[in-house]
């Protein structure tokens, strides 16, 4: 696995437990450094704290265009995945098409087979909106 795909999943990983758990990031990010006897990756880090400081906006970004689920009704995972994946298509530094088919492999590989398309579904209409948002910082 590429070095930022596994940042990336290890993302997914500290914003569900800080989800589920109701941890601070750091709290989570701690808790990962410590299971993985290694400092976590600095992308890693990059992604959770980007979604921290655009959770807001990203999570109103989701309520508006995740048709069909509401944030608190939608699986854990799918939320962190989307939470990522909208951080990266809104503010990352990797092309939209990237972050988008990153994504759809983190949810195809940790939660349902319907995941992945509605995963794709609500970021290409985020990717599809983005020139006509007002983005902060």
């Amino acid at each position: 696995m590429a070095a930022r795909s596994k940042a990336r999943r290890r993302a997914v990983e500290v914003l569900y437990e800080s989800d589920l758990r109701g941890q601070s990031v750091d709290e989570a990010l701690e808790s990962l450094s410590a299971r993985m006897q290694t400092p976590v990756n600095p992308y890693t880090e990059t992604i959770v704290r980007g979604v921290h400081g655009h959770h807001e906006q990203i999570d109103e970004t989701l309520a508006t265009y995740a048709q069909g689920w509401t944030l608190d009704r939608m699986p854990a995972v799918d939320r962190a995945i989307l939470r990522v994946g909208a951080w990266e298509v809104l503010w990352g530094d990797v092309p939209d098409g990237v972050a988008l088919a990153e994504a759809v492999g983190l949810a195809n590989d940790l939660s349902t087979d319907e995941s992945g398309k509605y995963i794709n579904g609500v970021l290409a209409r985020i990717k599809d909106v983005k020139p006509r948002m007002s983005l902060d910082g």
